[in-house]
């Protein structure tokens, strides 16, 4: 009530630092207060310095003449304004379950090691039995009714049955997950402010539910992927029995035989966890492991899309696994769910994931036709990011940017050498304390994907590019990892200073070789293939500078590839506006890093002084 009470009042304008004068004494504890104002001080204080709800952000926006009103984009905050409200009760609800889980999880195995014990030790009563009969019974009597040995995996699937039914008796069921709050699936067109929207909302989620995450489609397809290869990888590269054998099982007064049936056995559970893996690769992609407080978890995912075999069976697997889990899931799309699979793939699975998101996510349509990105930056007066044509006026130009942004953080330039998922690395030329440069063909002309360009935006808040040509048939495989860098610059708030042979709008007209393909969405990466551009799920083979296959270009709608280079134009737009580049200081993981380091750096010191 005390939430939705103070997010009421602050979406109409009302700040905390006003809420606070309106109690009698601010001095005074909230214990003291009159019962009426009590709960909203607590809020307050608690909140005072956690950034406003999306509303609050939007109308403000709005108010200083940075962004055109919009009642679609209002409708939509103010939905995500009355999700955050009830945020606060549900983190509470779930820091309790996960307590009372983690209480049930210690009784339910403590009770299965002795279950386990107990069946081990009959079976060497029953062992011991055999061998005083065996001699006094004839060796024929003896080896045609002595029992089996305790070899491993014998009766597996029968005992661990059993076991589970037993400790369901004696410890009880699984604690059932407080009911969490709908999420939202946002879609719309092109610029039409979802993302914004949605990145104001995780924002305003910072210190009131721990475990969030906000990923764009690229970036969790390859994590997917990351994880899965590992889990496999685990699984294939098997040890020895000895080593394998659990600590607990070490120490037991047991012959060998006996701990190889209990390994055997502890091994039988895991591979029964592990048989379906997508649910195993939910729990390691979105939960910070090493954080042992637990409570609600919200996953912002941008830009979803089912555009290959994989991603509708991954997503379809994790986010069923990460919603049945209590996950409030805030999503944007081009797309309604139901129209994600034009093509018309794994229909049955595709239909429970659709099924899975309109039961937990409320939809709700951007109408919007204005890319509002461009609106911005025709009222924007500051356009000196992006330099062109390639002459001599525009070069010295962007010399004069690079030297300047370089001078100021200390002018040591150097080069560097970056990690990349699935172990591989990346050299970067020139850099110099968060800030790098790139020619497009060092990015682009070589066969590097997403992981590449993931791994660049979350080590650099600064990029210089140079060289960027027209983007042509000729080049379409250049054109479309030009796109997808700009998606993970854009998606990771990066500052973006481009030397271009054209204008923003000029760069994906194409030429008379025909129009570009926007194949990136279509492939995901894996460690075997090293340094190549992906493997392709969908067909034989690998893709490479000569193009994609056919089994990939006969599904294409062609409305993809529109989106694709309507969404590049439309962000490369909205990257040269100061609105965005006043956030890259608040959003970019750079500066989030140096934050919590100076905030742990405090925190010791504190304890020093303290001891």
């Amino acid at each position: 009530m005390r939430t939705t009470l103070c997010r009421h009042l602050l979406s109409k304008g009302t700040t905390t630092t006003t809420l606070l004068r309106l109690f009698p004494n601010p001095t005074t504890p909230s214990s003291n207060l009159n019962p009426v104002f009590a709960p909203l001080r607590s809020y307050c204080d608690r909140h005072h310095n956690y950034p406003p709800g999306p509303l609050v952000q939007y109308r403000s926006l709005v108010k200083d003449g940075k962004l055109q009103h919009d009642p679609f984009q209002e409708s939509v905050a103010l939905e995500l304004e009355n999700l955050l409200g009830r945020l606060e009760q549900y983190e509470q609800d779930m820091k309790e379950y996960h307590v009372n889980l983690s209480n049930w999880e210690k009784s339910r195995e403590d009770q299965r090691r002795k279950l386990l014990m107990e069946e081990v030790e009959r079976q060497h009563k029953e062992e011991d039995w055999w061998k005083r009969l065996n001699n006094k019974l004839s060796d024929r009597w003896a080896s045609r009714k002595k029992p089996k040995n305790m070899e491993a995996g014998v009766g597996k699937w029968v005992s661990y049955l059993k076991r589970e039914k037993k400790l369901d008796s004696l410890v009880g069921r699984r604690p059932t997950a407080p009911s969490s709050p709908k999420g939202l699936y946002i879609y719309g067109n092109v610029g039409s402010g979802k993302t914004m929207l949605m990145d104001m909302f995780y924002s305003a989620t910072e210190g009131i539910v721990k475990h969030r995450r906000r990923y764009h489609f690229h970036e969790a397809m390859l994590r997917i992927n990351e994880h899965m290869h590992k889990i496999w990888k685990n699984q294939i590269e098997e040890k020895p029995i000895k080593s394998s054998i659990a600590g607990w099982i070490m120490n037991l007064p047991f012959d060998t035989k006996a701990k190889e049936w209990l390994a055997a056995e502890e091994r039988y559970k895991q591979e029964v966890q592990m048989k379906n893996i997508l649910p195993a690769v939910a729990d390691k992609f979105f939960l910070d492991q090493e954080d042992e407080e637990k409570g609600a978890s919200i996953l912002c995912f941008d830009e979803i899309q089912t555009v290959d075999v994989f991603a509708i069976v991954a997503l379809s697997g994790i986010l069923s696994r990460l919603l049945n889990s209590g996950t409030i899931i805030v999503a944007t799309s081009n797309r309604a769910p139901k129209d994600l699979n034009e093509a018309g793939m794994q229909r049955e699975i595709f239909q429970k994931l659709v099924s899975k998101l309109e039961e937990h996510c409320q939809n709700v349509l951007i109408g919007s036709e204005i890319d509002y990105r461009r609106f911005i930056a025709q009222r924007s007066i500051n356009k000196v990011h992006y330099f062109w044509p390639t002459d001599r006026e525009a070069i010295n130009k962007f010399e004069e940017k690079w030297h300047d942004v370089t001078g100021r953080l200390g002018g040591r330039i150097m080069s560097n050498t970056i990690s990349v998922m699935f172990g591989r690395t990346l050299e970067v030329p020139e850099c110099c304390e968060g800030v790098a440069r790139f020619t497009f063909e060092h990015l682009c002309g070589r066969p590097l994907g997403a992981a590449d360009y993931i791994a660049v935006a979350e080590n650099y808040h600064t990029v210089f590019i140079s060289d960027i040509p027209m983007m042509s048939m000729r080049i379409r495989d250049k054109a479309r990892r030009f796109i997808t860098l700009i998606d993970e610059l854009y998606n990771h708030h990066c500052r973006l200073c481009c030397l271009a042979s054209s204008s923003i709008d000029e760069l994906f007209q194409g030429t008379e070789e025909g129009t570009l393909f926007d194949l990136e969405s279509f492939q995901f990466e894996t460690e075997t293939e090293g340094a190549k551009l992906r493997r392709n799920v969908l067909a034989e083979g690998n893709v490479g500078s000569g193009g994609a296959p056919v089994g990939i270009t006969s599904i294409l709608s062609g409305q993809e590839e529109m989106f694709a280079f309507h969404r590049a134009v439309s962000r490369l737009i909205e990257m040269q506006t100061p609105l965005y580049l006043d956030g890259v200081s608040n959003f970019h993981p750079y500066f989030w890093r140096q934050h919590k380091n100076l905030q742990k750096n405090c925190n010791n010191l504190l304890s020093e002084s303290s001891a």
